[in-house]
């Protein structure tokens, strides 16, 4: 199958039968998620409603090393395998990846003032959530920078890749150094140690975060794709221009 949709027509001919539909559901279980969090979840009885930052800063924070992971995979594609459809991945996937990173600091930052005093602490988890921020950024900035498509594929992979060491560090950043950000929660050995009430919740929107930003990937591609036949076609018109006119 990934064979078969390294056709940009096949894939645009997929996408846009799934696109409606992956949209769709990711508003239906947002709408779900929202009622739930607002009307059914308990506030915490330290945290208070404040808490309720979690549903919104969890998803975006999950996201955000997904979205790398996508980023790595399609770099990997555009090295390794040549795939002709891993940097129109890879390039959709940037900006995304970037604006779940930024909801997950700017929401980690409002709940963090009124839990421990500050919008901000140079900790492990923070400092490399931060880092990165400045990955994707870098790696936005390198692709409008190179205008050949081909090359900017090649650069911006290698950058990609040489980031990917920052995805295990912001994982593991609170079980190997001391912070003030709690460890993890939901995905433990031993079991969630959130209670029903407030997990069923944070896994809708989880889901929703998620179906949300694949259809925002398929949409990315398909905008790429189309570009560059825009792009390819006013190359030959201009070839062809070029031609007569001698």
């Amino acid at each position: 199958m990934i064979r078969e949709l390294a056709n940009p027509t096949r894939f645009m001919s997929l996408s846009g039968t799934l696109l409606p539909w992956v949209g769709g559901l990711a508003a239906l279980l947002t709408a779900i998620g929202l009622y739930m969090v607002w009307f059914t979840a308990p506030a915490d009885y330290q945290q208070g409603e404040t808490v309720k930052i979690m549903y919104l800063h969890v998803p975006a924070a999950w996201l955000s090393l997904f979205f790398y992971m996508i980023m790595a995979t399609s770099a990997l594609g555009t090295l390794v395998w040549r795939h002709p459809l891993a940097d129109v991945s890879q390039k959709a996937a940037a900006p995304i990846g970037a604006a779940f990173t930024l909801i997950c600091l700017v929401t980690g930052s409002l709940w963090g003032k009124p839990m421990w005093g500050t919008y901000w602490q140079w900790d492990a988890r923070l400092t490399s959530m931060l880092v990165m921020l400045l990955i994707y950024l870098g790696i936005l900035a390198l692709w409008r920078a190179i205008e050949e498509p081909n090359r900017a594929a090649r650069a911006v992979s290698i950058l990609t890749l040489v980031g990917a060491v920052n995805v295990p560090i912001v994982k593991f950043s609170v079980d190997w150094w001391n912070t003030l950000h709690q460890p993890a929660s939901v995905f433990r050995i031993d079991g969630p140690t959130i209670h029903s009430s407030m997990l069923v919740p944070l896994l809708i929107m989880a889901v929703a975060f998620s179906l949300m930003g694949i259809a925002l990937h398929l949409a990315g591609m398909r905008t790429e794709i189309l570009r560059r036949r825009v792009r390819t076609l006013t190359i030959l018109e201009a070839e062809r221009l070029d031609a007569q006119a001698a």
